[in-house]
């Protein structure tokens, strides 16, 4: 009965992150056929952001999004007191404790989308910049797991992850269009202080453009700030944490 119950779970687990790619790459097809570009980029360089959509989405499921599910759970419950007690930072654990195997398999398949959007794209893509993407997405990876866990902190003090959840559903998808086809404040707004639209874009501007020290720097500023503000928090919540156990 488990066993059947697992293979259900997993199967049904990839079978909607294929329908979830499909359906993605459906959309995008269909505003480039109402448009030749889309926030400055063309179709080819569409499919290629696309692809590296899907991989960094992949990744986030594969490695943190079952913990990042389980953590305001942890709090309310009071089972991060094991954590607590271990030699090693109590929040590494918690968001890297668990492996997804079900999205470890749509990795591949995401990885697949972009070795096939990066080998028909029409014009020459030098080495240096290809090679100097895949650091900047996993840079876009840890921007977007800082964000997450931004947003579900504050349940040390108001005892609900859903809410928060909720708005980050909200925002994230801004990390799922070019940063190009957000203007003025919007644009300020999600590369800066929500910087959702960095993520992804950013890595594939380098792809297309070489790497830029003014990208590498706003991304390492903005992991930085994010990395600090995670940390204060934390440290601050497991304070309120303590004195609502004692």
């Amino acid at each position: 009965g488990k066993s059947l119950q697992f293979r259900f779970d997993f199967f049904f687990r990839v079978f909607m992150d294929m329908l979830w790619y499909v359906q993605y790459l459906l959309f995008f097809d269909v505003l480039y056929g109402q448009s030749g570009t889309i926030g400055g980029w063309d179709r080819h360089q569409g499919y290629v952001f696309t692809g590296a959509l899907f991989v960094l989405d992949a990744m986030q499921m594969t490695f943190f999004s079952n913990n990042m599910w389980q953590l305001p759970d942890a709090v309310n419950k009071g089972d991060i007191d094991y954590h607590l007690l271990r030699p090693v930072s109590s929040l590494f654990m918690l968001t890297c404790r668990d492996f997804a195997v079900n999205s470890a398999l749509n990795l591949l398949m995401a990885i697949g989308v972009l070795l096939h959007a990066l080998l028909t794209y029409p014009h020459p893509l030098p080495a240096l910049n290809v090679l100097v993407f895949v650091p900047f997405l996993l840079l876009g990876l840890f921007i977007h797991l800082f964000l997450g866990i931004l947003f579900l902190l504050p349940v040390f003090w108001i005892h609900s992850g859903s809410g928060l959840r909720d708005l980050l559903w909200t925002m994230d998808p801004a990390n799922a269009r070019p940063a190009g086809i957000w203007k003025g404040w919007a644009r300020r707004m999600l590369t800066t202080v929500l910087p959702f639209a960095i993520i992804v874009s950013f890595p594939v501007r380098v792809l297309f453009e070489g790497p830029q020290p003014e990208i590498l720097l706003h991304m390492l500023a903005v992991a930085a700030c994010l990395g600090v503000t995670v940390a204060f928090l934390w440290r601050r919540g497991l304070r309120a944490y303590s004195s609502a156990s004692s």
